[in-house]
């Protein structure tokens, strides 16, 4: 829940490091960009809030307007979000028995809670949950677009099977796509095919079914690059992206953002120095970053952040290159300089996968950048943001 602060407002210099920073004016910024572009393109834009998982991020997606509907990755954050009022939502991840009765739960509040599945075992043990709880139970198939993770491929013999034991339930709601590969697409053109392989995907998986004699209502399709990178999503009813809140270093690499886009850091204190070595020791190591080295695989591997100075200016040169537990190691490369910071100095450290970073923390401090602070004082914390934890 939002914590309002007292009228005198700490700064990031204030709580005991390291700890997690929005801000604020950046994830509003992004939350436009893409809302715009859905908007273009003719479809309803379904946020994923497993990056965030916050009520207070997601309520930036609509304004106040109303809650939107949105895409899980937990049934933890699927009952926080309805408690918040949130009543049309998508559990994206492939459903097992040991959970339906708590989706049945929410179904029961009045939730339409959609599941995601990929087999005929799925299928009937939904359908029989369903006809016993005597409701429906809206469930959608995921398609494999690209091999990344689950799914059945568009031509796969149980497809259509699936599909009418769910139309005889009263379960069948539609298709769902996920173009994880597009993570590793370097290049706008790269990322522009992915889309478009990620929609025809998605509508021959539809129209498969529909030429079945079986109803397809949602068409979805969603990934922060792909959704950035679609110039066509014809026969597509929503589309679905989360990081794009916050970025990070990945989709920096990639170009779908640019580094003043992220919008996500984590403070951290120097409190040791390794001149033989060229080290600056920080106290935000793995548990406050997360192990995530996604850059390692494109052309300029950030290590385990970017480091900027409390106002977001990037240190040049100076990159966090290793980490253990609790120890963040900051070195120069390219030939920089290893700059002069005392110990005590705070710094921010940008991170390479914005959703592992903020599942280390249990909320956010936020800072508005629209309202910068006077040289000599740290950024003001306007609010601070829970997040919700657990499955």
């Amino acid at each position: 829940m939002n914590t309002p602060q007292p009228a005198s407002s700490p700064t990031l210099a204030d709580p005991d490091t390291p700890f997690a920073v929005v801000d604020v004016h950046k994830s509003l910024r992004n939350i436009e960009r893409l809302a715009t572009r859905a908007d273009r393109l003719g479809v309803t834009l379904r946020p994923h809030v497993k990056t965030a998982k916050s009520l207070d991020v997601a309520a930036l997606m609509h304004s106040g307007t109303g809650p939107c509907p949105v895409t899980v990755s937990t049934l933890a954050e699927a009952e926080a979000f309805a408690d918040g009022g949130y009543t049309d939502i998508t559990y994206a991840v492939g459903i097992d028995p040991h959970k339906l009765p708590r989706v049945i739960a929410l179904l029961d509040r009045g939730v339409t809670l959609r599941i995601l599945l990929d087999s005929t075992e799925q299928a009937e043990f939904v359908t029989g949950a369903a006809r016993e709880a005597g409701i429906r139970i809206p469930t959608q198939i995921e398609i494999d677009c690209d091999g990344h993770r689950g799914g059945l491929r568009t031509d796969a013999p149980a497809l259509v099977g699936i599909g009418r034991t769910l139309h005889e339930a009263g379960c069948l709601d539609g298709v769902l796509v996920h173009a994880g590969e597009s993570y590793f697409a370097h290049s706008a053109e790269e990322q522009r095919l992915a889309a478009k392989n990620e929609r025809d995907t998605a509508v021959t998986a539809a129209e498969r079914l529909r030429a079945a004699g079986l109803p397809v209502h949602t068409v979805s399709v969603g990934s922060t690059p792909t959704a950035h990178a679609a110039d066509d999503l014809s026969g597509i009813t929503e589309l679905r992206a989360g990081n794009y809140v916050f970025f990070d270093l990945v989709m920096a690499g990639l170009g779908v953002c640019q580094i003043d886009d992220l919008a996500l850091s984590v403070v951290v204190t120097v409190i040791g120095h390794r001149p033989e070595y060229g080290w600056i020791v920080t106290d935000g190591g793995w548990m406050a970053m997360s192990r995530d080295r996604g850059t390692a695989g494109q052309p300029l591997d950030q290590g385990y952040g970017l480091v900027t100075d409390l106002h977001g200016n990037l240190v040049q040169g100076l990159v966090m290159s290793a980490a253990s537990q609790e120890h963040g190691t900051l070195t120069a490369r390219d030939g920089a300089v290893l700059p002069e910071l005392p110990v005590g100095t705070r710094l921010r450290i940008l991170p390479n996968h914005a959703c592992a970073t903020a599942a280390q923390h249990r909320g956010y401090h936020v800072i508005d950048s629209s309202r910068p602070a006077r040289p000599q004082h740290a950024p003001a914390i306007q609010s601070v943001w829970e997040r919700v934890s657990g499955w």
